[in-house]
């Protein structure tokens, strides 16, 4: 009778030998890719009410931890505007769901500042692409009802705060022409969302007769949008300025697309007309402080009191 031979027992690994056969911890933002590049699991309406929950959840919590206020719209800027440093002007020695959120995006201010938060920029990117698998998936599916309407309305508010117009510009135009015919916006919303088209037509395509069509079309009575309407046709900078001021922050922020524009034009029309101004006086005209219009590259010189700017200098015969 042959003996048996004892049974060789695997061995165990220490506890937690088995954790790198885990998957990785995934973000719940970066759980699905673009319907544009074949992801279908958004096509479920209730994975897109969670995927909205979660977005706005996360796009609270960024805003909560930048601080707010000044901290904030720097934030938002650096995500797509990069500064210029090219100049603009010759030298003067030159010649129905209850659950839905109903949180809204932050106003900016108008304050700014150099002070630095610990908030990745990486952050807000992954916010923004998040914005648009839902956005995709709203159309690929073809929503129209509520949830639709207010999610749409959360996005293009968030995304004109960051500039980001290739976010918000479909989604004005699916939100105006697809989901309202269907699901009607309030009177207050119709106007306030019909007001960015405008402003967007105008300042930021440059599409002044459009922006009148649009303006007529919808019926917009806004005497600060028609002031823009008219500072941009007839390049009267001061009033944009004026009016610039007293637009709440989603206007103001799509009206900045039209700023560098005015501004140049502003300077130019200075340079051509005066030897020397005030310095408050150059400021007003290019709705810009000194020091701005310093990184810009002006070129001009400040007098040594610091009250004036040298534009041109007269030539010597």
């Amino acid at each position: 009778m042959a003996t048996s031979q004892p049974r060789i027992m695997p061995r165990r690994g220490a506890s937690g030998a088995w954790s790198r056969l885990k998957s990785p911890a995934t973000d719940p933002l970066q759980a699905y890719g673009l319907p544009s590049k074949g992801e279908t699991r958004l096509n479920d309406l209730k994975a897109q009410e969670n995927y909205y929950n979660k977005i706005v959840e996360r796009y609270m919590k960024f805003c909560g931890a930048s601080g707010g206020g000044a901290e904030l719209d720097t934030l938002f800027a650096s995500l797509t505007l990069s500064s210029q440093t090219t100049s603009i002007l010759p030298t003067s020695r030159s010649t129905s769901d209850p659950k839905i959120p109903t949180a809204l995006p932050p106003l900016p201010t108008t304050k700014t500042t150099d002070q630095t938060t610990n908030i990745p920029s990486s952050e807000l990117s992954l916010i923004i692409s998040s914005m648009r698998k839902l956005r995709e998936a709203i159309v690929s599916t073809r929503r129209t009802d509520t949830f639709a309407q207010r999610s749409y309305i959360f996005l293009i508010r968030a995304c004109i705060l960051t500039f980001h117009w290739e976010g918000y510009h479909p989604a004005l135009l699916y939100l105006l022409y697809t989901i309202h015919p269907i699901t009607p916006l309030p009177t207050h919303e119709l106007n306030e969302f019909a007001n960015y088209q405008i402003l967007d037509l105008a300042c930021r395509q440059q599409d002044l007769p459009n922006a009148y069509i649009t303006k007529l079309a919808f019926g917009i009575t806004d005497r600060r949008v028609n002031a823009v309407l008219k500072a941009l046709a007839t390049d009267n900078w001061t009033l944009f300025w004026r009016v610039r001021k007293r637009v709440d922050g989603y206007q103001r922020a799509v009206m900045r697309f039209a700023e560098e524009g005015l501004r140049l034009h502003a300077l130019k029309c200075l340079g051509s007309a005066y030897f020397t101004a005030e310095r408050v006086y150059v400021e007003r005209c290019a709705g810009s402080t000194w020091e701005e219009l310093g990184r810009l590259g002006v070129g001009w010189e400040l007098i040594e009191d610091g009250a004036g700017v040298v534009i041109k200098r007269v030539k010597k015969r």
